[in-house]
């Protein structure tokens, strides 16, 4: 079958989940003139929950999605990212934002929270195209067309199936067989409370607490720094539950983290109880599984990653930005998804090993590679064409 994307082709793309990655490749996508669909298990929107880094390579891509005002208006840009010694606050290394991050990397660093982004960019796809309480049972492909069947007994057509069904892709299992991801043996502690639980305790922007085995990392959520959040890590042998994450024990959190500096300890001893949950760190084998035919899998869905580097949204929505070049240079999905794949593989490994290491900022680094990378622009070609590419001054504006 030939997908193509030239003018009046228009492809029906069925996107599997409504998070962050599939919103966005479904705006971009409906940009190019294709017929999306977005299937999401939940019943309603729910809004991801905690916090989230939006560095300057995600910001490129919400400027294109024309989003990026809203989260700046929200959040909050640092005025640096600090690395400290988890016991004697040492600065290991300190990295300039603000107006430098503008400067230097050409888009800004905002922190928010998660459902701020993911609201966001659900006011970029329309609201009849998602269909809510559509949990994927199968696929069946049958000749030009994918039938696609959901555990509610309904059923519906596409011509291209794009997972962004995240670690526990069901897109991925009906590919690859069953494999269910495995425990990492770390765990994290994340919570968020309002200032005044700080009890006067000074905060910085952004600091990133490094233990041995363990860090804190803290920052505030909004542009008013009115509400702390804070991610605690630590090695944990076993996760016996199925769930992803647990009501956390505080009293368990703060014996845990006993030894780190003072401040350290004021921070999470300001967390009330319940207002914490206790998440367990699952991966994957490290290999990319970026799809097959007209069968295209990117996010976590492709290449989950611990989240070390606070990178895992950016991925997703470079990913959807680098399948939509590919898509309009080749004129059709199947070519599409090797030059995307060729596209995306080094630059994901890369992320993935550094995410892996967890050694990002934790000394000197230039991260010139990560928070400077263009997906919008990148190995420009014929078979990639640019998208529009936004100055660094149209990104503030």
């Amino acid at each position: 079958m030939n997908t193509a994307s030239r003018s009046g082709d228009r492809v029906r793309v069925a996107v599997i989940g409504a998070g962050i990655g599939g919103t966005a490749m479904a705006a971009l996508l409906r940009r190019i003139g294709h017929n999306v669909t977005v299937y999401e298990q939940y019943e309603r929107f729910v809004p991801a929950g905690g916090g989230i880094h939006l560095s300057p390579n995600l910001m490129r891509v919400l400027r294109h999605l024309d989003v990026h005002r809203h989260v700046l208006f929200t959040g909050q840009e640092p005025g640096a990212f600090l690395n400290r010694d988890a016991v004697s606050g040492e600065t290991l290394y300190g990295l300039p934002l603000g107006e430098c991050a503008h400067r230097r990397f050409g888009a800004p660093f905002v922190a928010l929270r998660r459902g701020v982004l993911h609201l966001a960019l659900m006011s970029t796809v329309a609201r009849d195209s998602v269909q809510w309480g559509k949990r994927l049972a199968g696929l069946d492909w049958r000749g030009d067309s994918i039938e696609l069947a959901f555990a509610d007994g309904s059923r519906a057509a596409a011509d291209v199936v794009i997972a962004a069904d995240g670690l526990r892709s069901r897109v991925r299992s009906i590919l690859c067989g069953h494999e269910q991801p495995v425990f990492s043996g770390q765990v994290a502690f994340r919570g968020s409370y309002p200032r005044e639980g700080l009890k006067g305790l000074h905060v910085d922007d952004l600091t990133k607490w490094w233990g041995d085995e363990t860090f804190v990392l803290s920052y505030w959520l909004d542009r008013a720094r009115r509400d702390f959040y804070f991610a605690a890590m630590m090695p944990q042998s076993t996760w016996p539950s199925e769930a992803s994450f647990v009501p956390a024990d505080v009293d368990e959190m703060r014996a845990a983290f006993r030894h780190f500096h003072p401040d350290v300890r004021r921070m999470l001893a300001g967390a009330p109880p319940g207002s914490v949950a206790k998440w367990a760190l699952f991966e994957r084998p490290p290999r990319f599984e970026f799809g097959t035919g007209r069968v295209i899998l990117i996010g976590d869905a492709c290449h989950p990653m611990r989240p070390f580097m606070s990178q895992g949204a950016a991925m997703a929505l470079e990913d959807a930005a680098m399948l939509t070049r590919a898509v309009l240079g080749e004129g059709d999905f199947m070519r599409a998804l090797q030059t995307f794949a060729d596209a995306r593989r080094e630059r994901l490994t890369r992320v993935h090993r550094v995410s892996a290491a967890n050694t990002f900022m934790r000394g000197e680094t230039d991260p010139q590679w990560v928070f400077g990378y263009d997906v919008l622009s990148a190995d420009a070609s014929a078979r990639l064409p640019a998208l529009y590419t936004p100055s660094a001054s149209a990104m503030a504006a």
